[in-house]
């Protein structure tokens, strides 16, 4: 999983940063600045209330300027610069007023403002070298302005500690902006992972939840489908059956029938076959979807079955003025497979051959020995059926689309009961339709 960060998305994070850092100095600040006054009343008592004064002026100033600052959402290090000043002016005041024996304290303090602000700050280190600098001028404005003791007294009690401290100090906020930042960029990359992720989880829960109401529409739909079958092939083998055997009963006496009603029983009888076939190929379909499909494995000359699937349907190709051009091999060739099963492979595909050609059209069966595999095939040089569409009719309980002028039947059942089949017994089937024709070819093993 990549996850990108924008310069806004990172600028907004540490501004979100900085202001959380701004905000601790600040309340600290407002809670703990006027306490200093202590200090002030045990090493500065002739003053100690005017400073106190000047401490709670100075944190209510702080205070205001922080509220607008965070209303107007402007920049915090502005603010920053402000209270530090703020801070520095009061505290250098104080180092340069205080008696000698009392700079130790001052310095100390103010020492420890500084520290303080720049452990806790969260800004570009050139910031607090400005400020330092500013303290370093006030310090030397307020001495000359207000102070009796030379130099030297003035650094060498507590003054040359403060400016190692204030020095020091400035190297921190360089090191914290770093750690800061990288700081930043990690949690927002967590962020952005874990939002990645939720959503993730969401379109994987959902898509679940879908895949689970498909399988169950499906299971359904299976169930339904079955029953259906069951009940439908059920039904309409009796159906079948009695209208067999009530036109056999007619053909019993048919030296009392008319030449019309002869005709009628004969195309009752046409009919009724016609029934029986679509009622297998429907069972088949059922059959093939099962699991527990079991195969009669047997062997047979394979070529004595073509040969009788191929005389079986001349007179059907006749009907529509088509041709069979018989390339069977003479010679036996034996295979192990489910005979009735085998059969119907080459019914159907011979049948749907003739179903779907053209008119005054020839069609050759051929079958042959090629690599130790008996090889049937079916050649029509008519008009091509289409890729696409054969692709559809080889696609179990696909529909056909209409895409010629013939009126016949496109439920591909036939073409896709054979193709199962024959991958269930171990055979392979191909088909192409191009602009040489139609092509199909079936393999299978054959036994030495």
């Amino acid at each position: 999983m990549f996850v990108q960060i924008t310069k806004e998305e990172f600028s907004k994070e540490v501004l979100k940063k900085a202001w959380y850092q701004t905000n601790n100095i600040i309340w600290t600040i407002l809670f703990l600045y006027w306490l200093l006054a202590i200090i002030d009343v045990i090493y500065n008592p002739n003053i100690w209330l005017q400073f106190l004064i000047v401490r709670i002026i100075t944190a209510i100033v702080i205070y205001a300027l922080y509220t607008l600052f965070k209303t107007k959402k402007w920049n915090y290090r502005i603010l920053l610069h402000i209270t530090f000043f703020a801070l520095s002016c009061t505290s250098a005041l104080l180092c340069t007023l205080a008696n000698s024996q009392q700079f130790n304290v001052y310095f100390l303090v103010y020492s420890v403002i500084i520290l303080f602000f720049n452990v806790q700050v969260f800004w570009e280190p050139v910031h607090s070298i400005i400020q330092t600098l500013v303290a370093f001028i006030l310090l030397a404005v307020f001495f000359n302005a207000f102070s009796d003791y030379n130099i030297d007294l003035f650094v060498n009690n507590g003054g040359q500690f403060f400016f190692i401290v204030a020095t020091l100090s400035c190297l921190i906020p360089s090191a914290r902006f770093k750690v800061m930042e990288r700081e930043a960029r990690q949690t927002l990359l967590i962020e952005k992972s874990n939002e990645q992720l939720k959503a993730q989880n969401r379109d994987i829960v959902e898509k679940n939840a879908i895949i689970d109401m498909q399988y169950e529409r499906l299971l359904k739909m299976d169930e339904q489908k079955n029953s259906f079958i069951n009940i439908a092939g059920h039904d309409l083998k009796n159906l079948i059956g009695s209208i067999i055997m009530s036109n056999n009963m007619i053909k019993e006496e048919e030296y009392r029938l008319s030449a019309d009603q002869k005709e009628f029983t004969d195309y009752i009888s046409e009919s009724a076959e016609k029934m029986q076939y679509m009622l297998a190929k429907l069972m088949d379909v059922k059959e093939i979807e099962s699991p527990d499909l079991k195969f009669n494995m047997e062997i047979f000359d394979v070529n004595i079955e073509v040969r009788r699937i191929f005389r079986g349907l001349i007179e059907t190709a006749q009907m529509k003025n088509i041709h069979l051009v018989d390339n069977i091999l003479k010679l036996p060739l034996n295979v192990k497979l489910d005979k009735v099963f085998a059969g119907q492979i080459f019914q159907n595909l011979l049948s749907n051959a003739i179903k779907f050609s053209q008119t005054n059209n020839n069609i050759r069966v051929v079958t042959s020995l090629q690599r130790q595999k008996f090889v049937f095939e079916i050649i029509d040089e008519g008009i091509a059926i289409g890729q696409e569409e054969l692709d559809m009719m080889f696609n179990k309980l696909k529909t056909l689309n209409d895409a010629n002028t013939s009126q016949e039947s496109r439920l591909g059942l036939g073409l896709s009961i054979a193709k199962l089949i024959t991958q269930e017994m171990g055979g392979e089937l191909f088909y192409r339709s191009d602009d040489n024709g139609n092509y199909f070819r079936v393999e299978f093993y054959v036994i030495n």
